[in-house]
């Protein structure tokens, strides 16, 4: 059943810079806005002065805090995990789109000014007064929940905004008590910017006859940003028309309304003009929601012949200086719980996660979501076990996996693992990879100078979602087919996929099939949601499969009086219905030309489905060589098996693994959100000074292997790869570095694996 069409049909527009992105979007009449930031990671605002800035040649609004609580907004809402440890409940404070009395991180939007022309719009920002009082400042979680911190919010009187445990602490601490060997590690899993190449930006018309509003912006889906504005502003989600043609990147940081949003609204609202925003890039890297940013600590207990028997884990995470729509939840309940014994038969397990607010940035899902910080921990651990025990690192990992007979697998922690194949996928990679000669690589490498070293890492990770997925399926009066669901592409290429799901059911021809997601002027949708965590085959494409089956029910009734046959006689075949043993047929097409009427058809087919989750695993292998004289650190091979379930275009699929992939290689080789402990301003806040991997990075020999297990859970067998690459290589690339790097006697370097701390590492060991 699974298509192997190459291309992807998005690609002759974003290729010939024919695409549409949020800046391409002009009204008529429109005005652009300007937005002050904080220069104060923390402070108390005592006075504003706005009269200047006002007064201005073309300026027409200039909006404070103060504008924003006469208006009578909310703050955006953060998904709630729910009780927490021993009851905790998730205390999120009121974020104000523009900053009311205080400011608690560089970056935070504290004014914008509207005017006739963006110039204008910056000359008022720059006019504005503003007088602060410098307030002490924290930037780690573990500064600000240490007793007498300063407190951020009145809600959190020690910073901490939630806390969760998980799993059984008695059994693990059974477990520890007869455990041969016990073994820990600490790692810092560093805060990273999302970066996409499109920086944040929005235009916002009002009408005010109706009191609703057209919102272009790039969005990961229309539903989650007309319920958001919905919850801010006290309308009905139908009052927000969000339109978004191409989007230049999601990764997680464009799933929500941000702050800069909602000021743009309250900014369309009051003069009554259409309002257009672009933020910069500078914008995006201070106040785009950042990524990972948490310390991990893990202990491990194995018995004397190397079998897991028990596991404790703690996550210390940096929220930032409030909570965002998907912070709390991907740090607690997504998965760090989901995933927690990771692809290892663990039968006791206890976790506990505190997340803590910071005077930085506030942190959000990020491609992977905590899947790459779960695989760290485990990985590195597993390595380390080795170590520890003598026990070969393969071998160790050989006899944990979970076996295959053991799927459908309830984890300890209350997933269950829809079906995978662990030791075949560490079967594969070591095949693919020649493992076994790596000795004579290593040998080689060392005669030209360089440190050579190679790391495993396996997983299994969570995607798609519970609940229900709506979509709606069209025919034209000329037969072509339109395709709505409530996704929100970034580049996955759904246009391709999703219209060769419902081709290939109905027998149509591809290019008569097209999709439109997130369509304000579509079919109304209710029921779903948008592109995230390796979700969209398994909700909208299973939805549009269900939907594309439902087609073809109806049209079997419409065919019998057609053909003048019973149903009971009809097949369809290829397009096609056929009354059996006979030659009379009738195609799919020509019925939907028949049944044309008045702008509807009798096939059209809205369909609510229920959509599952499922769980992708994959085993991956990596070689670096390290420059003793330098420090750098080069990927020379990379190899990847991963089990998707059923891969409907491979060249999408590999584009997505390469993606993750150079996520991963930025995270450890050299992505870092730096903040300044003492003052908390963002050290790393253009790319002259944050790293941003560049195809050079990439791997000399880069070899990606499908395995996959078809997925029980939906009637596609698909699982999901987007994360993959990034939950992957992370943990992959650090045991190769530190396989290099125990050849000179270093034992531990956190990420990122930077030239100078690579060299410095080296030096201090052999001195």
């Amino acid at each position: 059943m699974a298509s192997h069409a190459k291309g992807r049909r998005e690609d002759a527009r974003l290729l010939t810079g024919t695409g549409r992105f949020t800046a391409d979007w002009n009204l008529p009449g429109q005005v652009h806005a300007a937005i002050l930031r904080s220069k104060h990671a923390h402070a108390r605002i005592v006075s504003v002065d706005t009269k200047a800035a006002r007064a201005l040649p073309g300026v027409l609004a200039v909006l404070t805090g103060e504008d924003w609580a006469a208006a009578g907004f909310k703050s955006t809402v953060s998904q709630n995990p729910g009780p927490g440890h021993a009851g905790f409940a998730l205390r999120a404070p009121d974020r104000p789109a523009l900053s009311v009395g205080r400011v608690r991180f560089v970056g935070e939007p504290i004014a914008i000014a509207v005017a006739e022309t963006e110039t204008q719009a910056l000359d008022a920002c720059e006019a504005i007064e503003f007088e602060f009082e410098d307030l002490p400042v924290v930037t780690t979680p573990a500064e600000a929940s240490a007793p007498g911190a300063v407190q951020l919010h009145d809600i959190s009187p020690d910073n901490v905004s939630y806390d969760l445990s998980f799993g059984d602490s008695a059994a693990v601490e059974a477990a520890f008590a007869r455990a041969a060997h016990k073994v820990s590690l600490t790692l810092d899993a560093q805060r990273i910017s999302g970066n996409p190449m499109e920086p944040k930006a929005c235009t916002i018309a009002y009408d005010t006859s109706t009191d609703s509003y057209d919102v272009y912006m790039q969005t990961q889906g229309m539903s989650d940003i007309q319920n958001a504005l919905a919850h801010v502003t006290g309308l009905p989600p139908e009052k927000f028309r969000v339109h978004a043609r191409d989007v230049g990147g999601g990764f997680g940081v464009r799933n929500e309304v941000y702050p800069e949003n909602v000021a743009v609204l309250l900014a369309a609202r009051t003069v009554k003009r259409p309002v257009k925003w672009v933020g910069t890039r500078s914008d995006s890297i201070v106040s785009d929601h950042q990524g990972r940013g948490a310390v991990l600590t893990g202990t491990l207990a194995l018995d004397q012949d190397g079998k897991f028997i028990g596991y404790k884990v703690e996550w210390l995470v940096n929220l930032g200086a409030y909570c965002s729509k998907s912070g709390p939840f991907i740090n607690t309940m997504a998965s760090p719980r989901s995933m927690a014994s990771n692809i290892y038969k663990v039968p006791a397990l206890f976790a506990r996660n505190k997340l803590v607010f910071t005077n930085t940035t506030p942190g959000t899902a990020y491609r992977g979501a905590g899947r790459p910080n779960v695989a760290y921990l485990w990985e590195r651990l597993v390595d380390e076990a080795a170590r520890v025990t003598g026990i070969d690192r393969i071998s160790l990992r050989r006899r944990n996996l979970i076996p295959k007979g053991d799927f459908p697998y309830k984890t300890p922690s209350g997933s269950t693992y829809d079906c995978a194949d662990p030791s075949g996928l560490l079967a594969s990679v070591l095949e693919a990879a020649d493992w076994k000669g790596f000795a004579r690589r290593r040998r080689e490498s060392k005669k030209r100078g360089k440190l050579r070293g190679i790391g495993c890492a396996m997983f299994i990770e969570p995607s798609g979602a519970v609940g229900k997925e709506e979509i709606a399926i069209r025919f034209g009066r000329n037969g072509e087919i339109s395709l709505y669901t409530l996704a929100g592409p970034s580049g996955q290429g759904h246009e391709t996929v999703h219209a060769q799901i419902v081709a290939d059911i109905l027998g149509a021809d591809p290019e008569t099939v097209h999709l439109h997601t997130s369509d304000p002027t579509g079919p109304k949708l209710t029921a779903g949601t948008g592109t995230f965590g390796s979700r969209s085959l398994l909700s909208h494409g299973v939805a549009l499969h269900h939907g594309a089956k439902k087609v073809v029910e109806k049209g079997m009734e419409l065919a019998a009086q057609a053909l003048e046959a019973s149903p009971a006689d009809i097949v369809f075949e290829k397009g096609d219905y056929v009354v059996r043993g006979t030659d009379h047929k009738i195609s799919l097409s020509e019925l939907a030309r028949k049944h044309a009427s008045d702008g509807t058809n009798a096939l059209d087919t809205t369909l609510q489905t229920p959509v599952s989750a499922a769980f992708p695993s994959g085993g991956h292998i990596s070689e670096v060589e390290i420059d003793p004289d330098t420090g750098l650190v080069d990927i020379v091979r990379y190899i990847a098996v991963d089990d998707a379930g059923i891969v409907y275009n491979h060249d999408i699929v590999e584009g997505q693994i390469h993606g993750g992939l150079m996520q991963g290689i930025g995270q450890v080789l050299g992505e870092h959100c730096n903040y300044d402990p003492d003052s908390g301003q963002l050290l790393t806040g253009s790319f002259m000074d944050y790293y941003m991997p560049r195809a050079a990075v990439l791997p000399g020999e880069l070899t990606l292997v499908d395995r996959p297990v078809p997925s029980p859970a939906n009637p596609l067998g698909a699982k999901g790869a987007g994360e993959a690459g990034t939950t992957g290589s992370v943990p992959c690339l650090a045991n190769a570095v530190h396989d290099a790097l125990a050849t000179v006697g270093v034992t531990h370097v956190e990420m990122p694996y930077t030239p100078a701390k690579i060299w410095a590492a080296i030096k201090q060991a052999t001195a």
